[in-house]
């Protein structure tokens, strides 16, 4: 078994005010403690990957804020503080206010994620 409180999870990615922590916590998913500003659209983070969108799925629960979720239909819809989610893959989030949440994630497929972010914002 294995637990993960915020601080004792190391920052995968962080910048202008994106905080991202994440590790692995078994089963093969790993936990993300995620913090984005107001105005923070993932977008051009996320060109070049199938669909310019984040091919992982997740699993939540926005702690503070509001988000609004792309997909890749042209569809959006969105979440805010006190609710539980799951993005399915093909999505762009756009921070509508400071947002905090935490989610889960299939390790393998969220890696590839953040070291694409990673290579993007270098």
């Amino acid at each position: 078994m294995t637990a993960a409180t915020r601080n004792d999870v190391p920052v995968a990615l962080e910048g202008d005010g994106v905080e991202l922590r994440s590790m692995p916590i078994g089963g093969g998913m790993s936990v993300g403690y995620i913090s984005l500003p107001q105005g923070t659209d993932m977008g051009p983070a996320l060109k070049g990957m199938p669909g310019d969108a984040c091919q992982c799925p997740h699993w939540g629960y926005v702690l503070k804020g509001r988000i609004r979720m792309r997909t890749a239909t042209g569809e959006e819809e969105e979440y805010e503080a006190g609710q539980a989610y799951y993005w399915a893959p093909g999505h762009v989030p756009l921070v509508l206010e400071d947002a905090e949440f935490v989610e889960f994630s299939p390790e393998d497929d969220f890696k590839r994620v953040i070291d694409h972010v990673v290579a993007q914002s270098g």
